[in-house]
This record gives structure tokens, C-alpha cells and sequence, in this order.
């Protein structure tokens, strides 16, 4: 799991990057044909992650409640985003994936509620989760550079 864990960082850093490098502006931005735009992808993929491994293990998620209400699945950008919750999610965009690693590497996760995604993937145990998240990450950063190519 070690290298699902680096490929993770690096997915994790490139959001980053990019909630850093895009003005406010343009993050929430919703082009034309298009139903998000790339704050809420990115703060969709930190609240996935939280929701697959930490929720269906049983546990805690690391982030606040009031960013899962806003960016889980289901939920669509309501247009706004404070500076406040733009440095929230640039800060744990990082310290997750750390967190949950070091969880990860000393046991944390005991138990899984299986789970069947809307990609029909059943989890049956953390470590189908921490692959499957990577997936999803990929597939949002490919939807970020969608929306990229139309502001």
C-alpha cells in the first residue's frame, strides 16, 4: 500500500496546485454544459476519501462536518466558497493523506461496512477503498482539466 499511498500524495499535491495557482473566480466558475466546477471537485475528492475510508471503517472522519454536508456525493456547488474554507481544504488536501496513512500503518482500521459505489465496486475492506479512491481521484482531476479548457 505504500505506493497507493505516494501515488495519492501526488494526485493530492497537483489539486493543490491548482486550488493555489486559480483565482477565486475561476474555481467557481460552472461553464456552460457543465453541472460543478473545480472547487467542488476538489473538495469533493478530500470529502470521498474521508467518507470511503474513514465512515464505512466505523470511524471519525478527519474533516469537518460542514465540508462533507456541503461536498459529498449527491451535492452540487451552491456558487460560493469562502477564503476560509479555500485555505481549510488547500491544508487537508495534504494532511489527510498523511493522517491517513499513519492510521493506516498502525491499525486504525479494524472493520469495514461493505459499500457498492455508483461505479458498481463493492468495498469489502479498507484497502478496497484506498484503491478505489484512487480511481476517483483520477477521474475528478481529469474533470478539473475539462473545466481548465473552458474558462
Amino acid at each position: 500500500m505504500k505506493k497507493h499511498f505516494d501515488i495519492t500524495l501526488k494526485s493530492r499535491q497537483r489539486l493543490h496546485k491548482i486550488l493555489s495557482e486559480t483565482s477565486k473566480e475561476d474555481l467557481l466558475k460552472i461553464p456552460t454544459n457543465f453541472n460543478n466546477n473545480i472547487w467542488w471537485n476538489i473538495a469533493h475528492v478530500l470529502v470521498t476519501e474521508q467518507l470511503l475510508v474513514y465512515k464505512f471503517s466505523g470511524l471519525e472522519s478527519k474533516i469537518p462536518a460542514s465540508l462533507i454536508d456541503k461536498f459529498k456525493k449527491g451535492t452540487v456547488p451552491d456558487g460560493s466558497a469562502t477564503d476560509e474554507e479555500i485555505q481549510q481544504v488547500k491544508e487537508l488536501l495534504i494532511s489527510t493523506v498523511e493522517n491517513t496513512q499513519n492510521d493506516f500503518e498502525n491499525g486504525v482500521f479494524k472493520n469495514y461496512n461493505a459499500y457498492t459505489t455508483s461505479a458498481n465496486v463493492t468495498l469489502e475492506c479498507v484497502e478496497d477503498a484506498l484503491v478505489f479512491n484512487v480511481l476517483h481521484e483520477g477521474l475528478h482531476i481529469g474533470a478539473i482539466i475539462s473545466l481548465q479548457k473552458m474558462l
